[in-house]
């Protein structure tokens, strides 16, 4: 289950397989009385102890969901090309970041479109994590290996797969710790969405620092900030995926925001931020992308933290 969107009751999830309690001893269905409209009831077939059940999918949240796990296939296949795709570095980053965040279209959609329909399923769930471990897990590591040859491989490496080992941990629990009755108006732990993101976004904002950097329409100062800042970029996104691993995680609270904008739920401050990214948008283009992201990454930890340190005994409490 995806943690973009909330959980349903088992009892809402149409292909739940049998209960084993109603098996009889020779592995066949108990008869039961199904209730209908009307008052009329009908009786549940015995089905043989080999006979499996058919799996009926449901076209349309199936369809966004895979579409999410595509965008993931892509990302990779366009992030570890070499001579069969002839375009620079960067641009393979930006459209693997691209496809990031089309996953994240995508893995917001699949949920909404089964509640809509009323085809939420126990498969379409199921399906959801695989595609988000793709899309949120495999993908940014690949990034990652590719977009830094400062470092050591042999680091580089073991942070992607320490990253795409802690998606997997932080989707694992997640679709365990979830209960029917969760308000859905947070998380504990950086979602797996945001952290690819986050990544994703630094991919993203790549060609547009190379172009401040050469430009001959800024001034001096910005060509040495954005070349500082490619530069340094080899070294801080290695040395980010590390610290979007452990976040995710972590205990700390995140907010809900997809929820809370679906809701219609905002706080005025939410508002006024959400105008400082829209005028961010707006002067530094892709730029600005990375930056909303790491607010939202590191700032719920950085509240938390502060509120631990000026009050220590309110939070032991």
């Amino acid at each position: 289950m995806s943690e973009l969107k909330p959980r349903l009751p088992l009892s809402e999830w149409t292909d739940a397989d049998s209960d084993p309690q109603d098996l009889t001893d020779d592995g066949s269905e108990l008869e039961q009385d199904i209730p209908e409209e009307g008052g009329r009831r009908r009786r549940r077939r015995k089905r043989p102890r080999g006979e499996r059940r058919r799996l009926t999918l449901a076209v349309l949240p199936t369809v966004l969901t895979l579409g999410n796990g595509v965008c993931g296939l892509a990302a990779i296949a366009i992030a570890v090309s070499t001579d069969t795709l002839a375009w620079e570095l960067e641009t393979k980053l930006f459209a693997a970041g691209l496809l990031i965040f089309g996953g994240m279209l995508f893995d917001a959609l699949d949920g909404s479109a089964a509640r809509l329909t009323g085809q939420a399923s126990q498969f379409g769930a199921e399906l959801d994590s695989l595609c988000d471990a793709v899309t949120f897990g495999v993908a940014p590591a690949v990034i990652v290996w590719r977009i830094s040859d400062a470092l050591p491989q042999r680091l580089t490496w073991a942070i992607g797969v320490l990253f795409a080992v802690c998606v997997l941990i932080r989707l694992a629990r997640f679709n365990v710790e979830t209960t029917e009755d969760d308000d859905h108006e947070g998380f504990e732990g950086l979602p797996s969405p945001a952290a690819a993101g986050t990544l994703a976004a630094f991919a993203i904002a790549i060609p547009d620092l190379k172009d401040f950097a050469t430009a001959e329409n800024y001034p001096e100062w910005v060509w040495a900030v954005s070349d500082w800042s490619l530069q340094a970029s080899h070294y801080f996104i290695p040395v980010l995926a590390l610290v979007l691993a452990f976040l995710m995680v972590s205990r700390f609270s995140y907010p809900h925001v997809f929820a809370q904008l679906v809701r219609g739920r905002r706080a005025p401050n939410q508002i006024g931020q959400a105008m400082f990214a829209v005028v961010g948008m707006f002067l530094l283009h892709w730029v600005a992308l990375p930056l909303v992201f790491c607010y939202y990454s590191f700032g719920s930890p950085l509240r938390s933290m502060i509120k631990q340190y000026r009050n220590p005994t309110e939070t032991k409490a």
